[in-house]
């Protein structure tokens, strides 16, 4: 196989949960320039929809699902629907998250509830329902968006449940991997730096100083830097890579 070749997702079906907003449309988009078939799944249908036809509109495949990760039985049917209209499910992209900026002393029950719900529970919920399929059909890739936040406690706002849910998608990204590489399904997690998009006010001077200014690179991303990350991680390309957590952060987590 010749290198750019397999980096080719042609053929392949894709889910990206949460993928209608910020990094996960980017993902979708990145993966449909791929080539794969991509299924963008998300609560807000109306949105996920005009992204769907956006992707459409340059000769791929790209179909809007309603999900709510937190539902099992919506992540069932997701999967049925996404079967039904493309086929079995070749790649999953759990990007589906939450975050609350809150000291620790002040974090109400709800938002570290509503936290792990959507970045664990959930995520948990479509790798399972997910990864079954996989192993039945003969394998697959699982990609997890995990964070920098699972190896550093950020500054200079405090996010105690979101560091800890990240960690928490680190670890499970590992535990499914060693389960499931005899079942030819690879399971990686991606862990982004500073990138700008709507839960990440990185221009704003308050968060600047830290996020920016002590990076290495000082500089944020933008969510279309990540897609060649993810693209390669989805491919044959990492073919040999299973159970890593491939960190895009600007050199952020040097210091």
């Amino acid at each position: 196989m010749a290198v750019l070749d397999a980096f080719d997702l042609t053929g392949k079906v894709v889910v990206v949960t949460g993928g209608n907003t910020g990094l996960g449309e980017a993902f979708a988009r990145a993966l449909s320039e791929a080539g794969a078939s991509v299924a963008i799944a998300a609560r807000t249908r109306d949105r996920s929809e005009e992204v769907a036809k956006d992707i459409t509109s340059s000769g791929v495949t790209a179909i809007a699902v309603t999900l709510d990760v937190t539902n099992r039985k919506s992540v069932e049917r997701m999967l049925g629907e996404v079967t039904e209209r493309l086929g079995p499910v070749d790649v999953l992209v759990n990007n589906a998250g939450v975050c609350y900026h809150r000291p620790a002393a002040e974090v109400p029950e709800n938002e570290w509830m509503d936290v792990f719900d959507v970045n664990v529970h959930g995520l948990w919920n479509c790798a399972q329902v997910v990864g079954r399929q996989m192993i039945e059909t003969g394998g697959g890739a699982i990609v997890n968006i995990g964070s920098i936040s699972a190896q550093i406690v950020n500054r200079p706002q405090w996010q105690p449940a979101y560091n800890a849910s990240k960690a928490a998608v680190h670890q499970l990204t590992k535990s499914l991997a060693a389960e499931w590489a005899p079942h030819n399904v690879r399971v990686n997690a991606l862990a982004p730096g500073y990138v700008k998009t709507a839960m990440a006010p990185v221009d704003e001077p308050r968060f600047r100083r830290h996020w920016i200014e002590d990076a290495p690179m000082q500089r944020y991303a933008t969510p279309e830097e990540l897609g060649p990350s993810m693209v390669y991680l989805a491919s044959d390309a990492s073919s040999f890579m299973t159970g890593s957590v491939l960190v895009v952060d600007g050199g952020y987590t040097l210091w």
